[in-house]
């Protein structure tokens, strides 16, 4: 990257890192169960909500309950099953269709990144009636106040539940990009380990592994806070001590609310501190060739922190003695390599590759670029690359460098 550009970068994320104690950052509130959601309905006098969800998380039964619940106090309730992996601006409108014609005053978000990505944007869409979804992409161009969200996570790894993005593909580009405001932040939280528990495996591993590069990514970033730092070390020890036995034992309630909390804690961290080129990579990925998101973020992750090199050696050197791995003993670059190891180690145990083979040559240089205008000058990375130097990226990711 030439070094004006560079300057430009890091003078914009100077800028925004010195407002940061300023902005209306908030966490949701938490709610304890069902009960709890439909006591605030009644007590807000809402008489028609929507539940935003997918096909397999009903079909698994995990909102029959709160169904159930919210008929049972006479609230009127229609469900959006259709969310799509990386969904999309037609997944979003048909969301808003029916909203609007249930003339609902609520919305509860039920599932993963995908499900609150999809509540959020249509939120965005209520709030912003003369918006489209693309005029809103990017930072701050939401402003309106959205209609209460409650977010349910039924997976263990977006902390969709905390953020305040929503990311979406274009329907006819395949392009994929970020809405980033407060008002997406959702109003209410339950966090519900029994929910999770009847996760495959491959899900559980590649959920886990996204929340541990929000974390990784919040923390190396250069707009950290001092509760930005501690949540994401918080997050990152959780996640090593928790996710191989989640994998294992899918029925091990205790460690599934860990990664639950571990998932939020870096949801909290990277919502402040944003994240950096694994992210911009793995959403050009999922937008071109429809890649699951945890899964390109658990196979980028490795790649992305060996090209920052020495620029990350001592802040992952300082995350592997917090959790353990290593002593203060051993030096930044040797601390360094254990913890890529570590991350290395985990996704071969889970059975998560090293490679994404769908990435076409062809395609490089255009996703190279849309990362490059993702990223740039917006996430705070610890080290800038250039669209070109983006590009090797991908090579490596292809082909296992």
């Amino acid at each position: 990257m030439n070094i004006f550009r560079k300057i430009y970068c890091r003078v914009y994320q100077a800028m925004f890192r010195m407002v940061l104690p300023f902005l209306p950052y908030r966490k949701p509130f938490i709610l304890s169960d069902n009960e709890h959601i439909v006591r605030i309905l009644k007590r807000d006098k809402f008489d028609s909500v929507i539940i935003v969800t997918d096909k397999g998380i009903r079909n698994l039964g995990l909102t029959k309950a709160l169904e159930e619940a919210i008929a049972k106090a006479n609230i009127k309730l229609c469900v959006f099953d259709g969310t799509v992996p990386n969904p999309t601006t037609e997944n979003v409108n048909e969301a808003l269709e029916l909203f609007k014609s249930n003339k609902c005053q609520a919305i509860i978000a039920v599932g993963g990144g995908s499900a609150m990505d999809c509540a959020k944007a249509m939120g965005a869409l209520v709030a912003n009636p003369k918006k489209t979804l693309a005029q809103m992409k990017g930072i701050l161009k939401v402003k309106n106040k959205l209609p209460d969200l409650f977010a349910i996570p039924t997976t263990a790894g977006t902390g969709s539940e905390t953020t305040l993005a929503a990311v979406i593909t274009d329907s006819k580009t395949r392009h994929k990009y970020a809405i980033n405001d407060f008002p997406l932040i959702p109003k209410y939280a339950m966090l519900d380990a029994s929910l999770t528990v009847g996760l495959p495996k491959s899900i559980t591993a590649t959920t886990g592994m996204d929340a541990l590069t929000h974390a990784v990514e919040a923390y190396i970033g250069q707009s950290t806070t001092k509760s930005t730092r501690a949540d994401a070390k918080a997050a990152v020890k959780i996640v090593f001590e928790n996710l191989t036995t989640v994998y294992k034992d899918g029925s091990n309630i205790i460690a599934r609310e860990s990664m639950l909390f571990a998932a939020f804690k870096a949801g909290c961290a990277f919502t402040k501190s944003y994240v950096g080129y694994v992210h911009a990579v793995a959403h050009s990925l999922g937008g071109k060739y429809n890649i699951a998101h945890g899964l390109a973020n658990a196979i980028i992750l490795p790649y992305v922190l060996k090209k920052y090199g020495k620029s990350v050696q001592k802040k992952l050197w300082e995350l592997g003695v917090y959790c353990g791995l290593f002593d203060k003993s051993v030096s930044k670059a040797e601390g360094a390599k254990l913890f890529i190891e570590k991350i290395e180690d985990m996704n071969k145990f889970m059975g998560i590759g090293n490679t994404i083979e769908q990435i076409d040559e062809a395609d490089i240089s255009e996703l190279a670029r849309l990362a490059d205008k993702e990223a740039n000058p917006l996430y705070p990375v610890p080290k800038l690359f250039s669209a070109k130097e983006l590009e090797t990226i991908y090579r490596e990711v292809k082909f296992g460098l």
